[in-house]
Order: C-alpha cells, then sequence, then structure tokens
C-alpha cells in the first residue's frame, strides 16, 4: 500500500525520528538511463524542414525528463546511451554503442546539450556519430548496468528506457537474439526494470511477440498489449515543475486503549505546504557553498561559552527565573509519546469550527507491535457500524505539549477496477482548549427576502464544479521554477505561465450569465455597476455636493468679524479659501497658516 504522505511539523519543536532516519537517509536515489536506438530508420522523414524524426522526438524525452528531475528530486541520476551508431564509447569497447552521457544529476549543461543536439547537432549525426545495424542489444543493455553498478552514488530504483522503431532488431541471428533474452533476465535478478518505448512507423504496427515479448515478460506471464506510445510518449514530453514528496511516516507511535493494551500505529501527513527552496550562500570568490558556524561569546570577556555554560530565564512577578537546560527539558515533558483513548462520543459530537490545524493520518504497524493490524481493524470497524469516534490524550513526542483529538474513521474505497482510491484509518483532529475558542460579535444586517435567497441559490447551482487538488497549480511555485530555469539555461525570458487560480469570466457568462443578471437586479439598485464609484444625484457626484455645502456655510459667516475675535483658526480650510476669493484677498500659501496671514493682513489684525 503507498500513500502519497510528506512532512510536516504543525509548530511543533524540531526533533530528530530515529525511526525514519535511518531507514531512509541515503537510499532515497532513483537510477534512470535512457537507451535510444540510433539505426537510420529513426531518422528517416518525408520533409526534414517540417516532420520530427523519432530521433528527435526521443531527445526531446530526454531533455523533458532532465527538467522535470531538477525539480522533482534532484538527486536522481540520469544518463543517455547510443546504440545503433558507427563510432564507440564505452568502458568495455562494445562495438556501436556511445554513451552520450553518463549516469549523473541532473544538471543546466546537459539540458543545453540535449536542446542543442535536438534542435541542430541532429543533422550532422551521421558524420559525428554514424549509423549501424552491426549491434548487440544484449551489450547495450550490458552497459547500462554496469553504469548502474559502478555509481558511486547509491541508487535506490533503476529504470531503462529503451526507445526504438524495429520491432525485431536481430532478425535472423539467434545468438544475438538469445543472447539478449539473457542479458534481460539478469536485469530483472538484478533489481533493473526494463520498459520499452515503442515508435511506430505510419502505416506499420509494432509487433512484440517478434522479439521482445522474450525481453519484458518471464515465461509464465502473461503477454499483455502494449500500451499507446502516443501516451507513454506524452508523458514523457509534459513538463511537470513539482516536488517529489517521499511516501513515509512522518513518525510511528502507540495508541493505549488501557492498562496493557497497546497498538503501533503510524502517523501519515495527507498535506504538506510547498514551499521554494531555501537561498544557499555563496563565497563571492570562489562561489563555493558556505558552511556557518555559531558561538556564543561572553559580553564581559570575550570568552568562548559552551552549551553547557548557558542557562534560560524568564521573569515573574518582578523576579528573574532561571533554569538549567535539563529542567527545561524537564517542565516540557508529560507523558510518554503516544495516543491515549480517553473515551468515546457520537460522531455528532464533531463539529466543523473544532479543527484547528491540519490533521494526520493514522494506520495500523505491524514492525513495532505484532498484532496491531487485527486490533486497529477491529476498532476501526466497531467505530464505523456504531457512528462513534475515539476521543485521545495525543503526544507527538517527547517535549511535545499535549492535546485533544479525535481519531475520525475513514472506510476503504475503491474504484471499479478493485484499486485503492482512500485508505481504511482514522484521521486525528485536533481539537482547541477553551483559551482558543473566541466569540465573534455578529451585527446586525438586513435580511435578504425569499427572491433574493433563491436568486443567490441559481447562482451557486449553476457555478459547481467538482474540485481536484491535481487541476490546480501553485502560481508562485510555478513562477518561481520559470525564472530558475530561464537564467540556468540562458534564456532571454521565462517560460509563459497559465495562472489557473484566476477566474475563467468567459466560462462563469456563459453557465451562469443569466442568473448573475437576476441576482443583480434583485439586490443591487437600478444603474448599479459593481467596482464603480458612487456619484450623488444630480450628475454632479461628491465633489458637487461638497462644494455646495461649502459655499452654504461660508455664506454665513463675516470673515471681518471672526478675524477680529480671533476666531479664523476655528474656520475650515475650504471655507477659507472661499471666503478670500469671494473679498478678493491676495493670497500666494495653501496652508491654514498661510490663509489666515493672508486674511489678517488685509483687515489689519493681529494674529
Amino acid at each position: 500500500m503507498a500513500f502519497d504522505f510528506g512532512f510536516q511539523r504543525f509548530g511543533e519543536e524540531e526533533e530528530e525520528d530515529e525511526e525514519f532516519d535511518s531507514q531512509f537517509r541515503g537510499s532515497l536515489r532513483d537510477g534512470l538511463i535512457m537507451l535510444i536506438d540510433c539505426t537510420k530508420p529513426m531518422f528517416d522523414v518525408e520533409d526534414e524542414d517540417e516532420d520530427e524524426s523519432f530521433f528527435q522526438l526521443c531527445v526531446r524525452c530526454c531533455k523533458t525528463t532532465l527538467q522535470n528531475k531538477i525539480i522533482s528530486s534532484e538527486r536522481d541520476l540520469l544518463g543517455v546511451v547510443f546504440f545503433g551508431t558507427e563510432k564507440s564509447k564505452n568502458p568495455n569497447d562494445f562495438k556501436n554503442i556511445y554513451i552520450y552521457q553518463d549516469l549523473d544529476q541532473p544538471g543546466a549543461p546537459r539540458i543545453l546539450e540535449l536542446e542543442e543536439l535536438c534542435n541542430e547537432n541532429y543533422k550532422t549525426f551521421t558524420v559525428d556519430y554514424g549509423h549501424s545495424s552491426a549491434f548487440s542489444l544484449s551489450e547495450a543493455l550490458w552497459t547500462c548496468q554496469n553504469m548502474f553498478a559502478n555509481s558511486p552514488q547509491k541508487v535506490n530504483s533503476k529504470r531503462i528506457l529503451l526507445f526504438t522503431c524495429n520491432d525485431n532488431p536481430h532478425e535472423g541471428n539467434q545468438q544475438l537474439q538469445r543472447q539478449a533474452k539473457t542479458k534481460a533476465s539478469d536485469l530483472n535478478e538484478t533489481g533493473v526494470d526494463l520498459e520499452l518505448m515503442h515508435l511506430q512507423i505510419p502505416g506499420s504496427t509494432f509487433d512484440v511477440s517478434k522479439f521482445y515479448k522474450d525481453l519484458l515478460y518471464n515465461d509464465d506471464d502473461e503477454v499483455t498489449e502494449l500500451a499507446d506510445p502516443a501516451e507513454k510518449l506524452e508523458e514523457l514530453l509534459t513538463r511537470v515543475r513539482s516536488k517529489d514528496h517521499k511516501k513515509r511516516a512522518w513518525r510511528y507511535s502507540t495508541l493505549t486503549l488501557g492498562e496493557g493494551l497497546s497498538l503501533g500505529v503510524g502517523v501519515y501527513n495527507l498535506v504538506r505546504p510547498c514551499t521554494k527552496p531555501y537561498p544557499v550562500k555563496l563565497d563571492k570568490k570562489t562561489n563555493e557553498e558556505l558552511k556557518s558556524h555559531t558561538k556564543t561569546y561572553l559580553k564581559e570577556t570575550g570568552e568562548v561559552l559552551m552549551p553547557q555554560d548557558l542557562k534560560k530565564r524568564q521573569t515573574y512577578g518582578g523576579k528573574a527565573i532561571e533554569f538549567e537546560n535539563e529542567e527545561v527539558d524537564l517542565i516540557k515533558r508529560f507523558d510518554p509519546a503516544g495516543l491515549y483513548l480517553m473515551g468515546f462520543k457520537p460522531k455528532t459530537s464533531l463539529k466543523i469550527y473544532y479543527k484547528v490545524k491540519p490533521s494526520s493520518f493514522i494506520y495500523p504497524d505491524e514492525k513495532n507491535v505484532i498484532g496491531s493490524t487485527t486490533l486497529f481493524t477491529a476498532l476501526l470497524r466497531k467505530c464505523i457500524d456504531r457512528e462513534v469516534v475515539p476521543y485521545c490524550k495525543y503526544i507527538p513526542g517527547k517535549s511535545s505539549p499535549p492535546r485533544f483529538v479525535v481519531l475520525l474513521p475513514q472506510e476503504e474505497e475503491l474504484d471499479e477496477h478493485k484499486v485503492q482510491i482512500r485508505p481504511p484509518g482514522f484521521h486525528v483532529i485536533f481539537l482547541p482548549f477553551a483559551d482558543d475558542i473566541r466569540k465573534v460579535k455578529v451585527e446586525q444586517t438586513v435580511k435578504a427576502d425569499s427572491d433574493q435567497i433563491n436568486a443567490a441559490k441559481e447562482v451557486l447551482k449553476k457555478l459547481q464544479f467538482t474540485y481536484s487538488a491535481e487541476s490546480f497549480e501553485n502560481p508562485v511555485l510555478q513562477k518561481h521554477w520559470r525564472n530558475i530555469e530561464a537564467l540556468a539555461l540562458d534564456r532571454d525570458t521565462a517560460e509563459e505561465m497559465t495562472d489557473y487560480t484566476l477566474p475563467d469570466e468567459d466560462r462563469i457568462k456563459k453557465r451562469a450569465g443569466d442568473a448573475i443578471d437576476n441576482f443583480k437586479d434583485l439586490v443591487f439598485p437600478e444603474g448599479y455597476v459593481p467596482g464603480a464609484k458612487r456619484k450623488a444625484a444630480g450628475g454632479g457626484g461628491d465633489s458637487g455636493a461638497k462644494r455646495a455645502k461649502t459655499e452654504a456655510a461660508a455664506a454665513a459667516i463675516d470673515l471681518k468679524k471672526e478675524a477680529q475675535a480671533g476666531r479664523l483658526g476655528k474656520l475650515t480650510v475650504p471655507i477659507l479659501k472661499e471666503k478670500i476669493k469671494e473679498n478678493g484677498i491676495a493670497c500666494t500659501g495653501t496652508k491654514k497658516a498661510d490663509l489666515i496671514d493672508a486674511i489678517c493682513a488685509h483687515y489689519d489684525v493681529g494674529v
């Protein structure tokens, strides 16, 4: 059973997880070799200026795969090998086999090299590498196997993609066919997967039974029809700018049902935020990666302090209370890590607003506690049948604070092909404490009538759609990856990006245009334009209304009396300006003080 779960610390303290560190560290690197047929039929096209040869298509697949790997899992190793060439380049001096790119991590120079080969250098391929049908597929597979074996990095999974349009490369030569079959069997025994990317020449079919069935299937396997090559190539050519999250448990814990009764569970995180990678600091002169070291000095003497020389302090009631590091650790600890059953309540007791953070998912762990699967399954089945949920105290780690959680049961769900869509288990939903709940004051507003409510329901009904997270890419990440790629490959501009989070206004108007217009007519006043500034009645706008109000206020004021009484400071700037204009007073300033000075000077009144 495979879970696409990642890691997330959900605000808890960072701490090492020995369970997965020792098991997964150093074994998460995959290897892939593209083995490309370079015989003459792979280069045949009707129009060289318009048509793309099979060889160019294969090189494009290699380039796109490298671009995807850089983002998804840059630690993986990839290589490109040609067979059927006149020239040779490999450690074993096999004829007609050329290692174009060694098994190594993907990088910008390798992508540019493949791009140049696909666009221009393929025209001189005959001169640079040549074509030959006197190759041995067994030796080509042997070369790929040696590349995996001689890799300095440990490779977790090994895969070979064989691109060819020839369904019977060793026709009439039983010895070469037997050697190829034997070598394919050796690859299978050593854990190397061989996949065929067959290319069909227009007007012909690729018959796997002629040769490749002996390479791809064992004697007891049923020979099945090969997948549509167009679909397999389309999958390779599709750019996917997404991180590849490893499928593993966040931590392993125990679920205690009572005294002396516990079962092992694995805790998984179904959803995790995907962020941009952190920048790496480089040396300005050598461009090498820097390693940071932190030291703590005593302010008075400059003495270097060790961790055991440090204490922590907290002020309480005006008094500084000091703690040793060991005391801080003891204060943080409550009980051993794990889930402790508190009791059961009806499923209806769980309110939607109780969820305060993303939930986790637990599944039985048979490795640590034998019999956990049987007990876990019985608990899950009874909770579903009786529609109850377990309430537990949950301590994720030894220094983590305790939380109350609800274990929401989930049944297993299969599709029409009996493939699992949702696994059976419990969602761990974190509950709020009393301090977390606040009362919100809801202001009383005008309530909508039945016609307006029905119009709103009609809009919602027409705009409903099935949400799928796979349909929406994070525009921030996509823009980031495109800009980084453009810089690495010396592009003038980044590849254009489509923001799928923006509303499709044309589609919305087509599906619910009439319903939206009807809703607007019922709710908003006549002539209302969403987003437009409201204007006062009579067409004068807000500025016209303010102007009329200022003139009315200024007309009732005797400016000379106000100046002599010393009350000019109580008048507003618009009124002062209006009276200055009305009495023809000369004034060069625009501030209130300048206006008052001009009026006082005009009437010869001291400020």
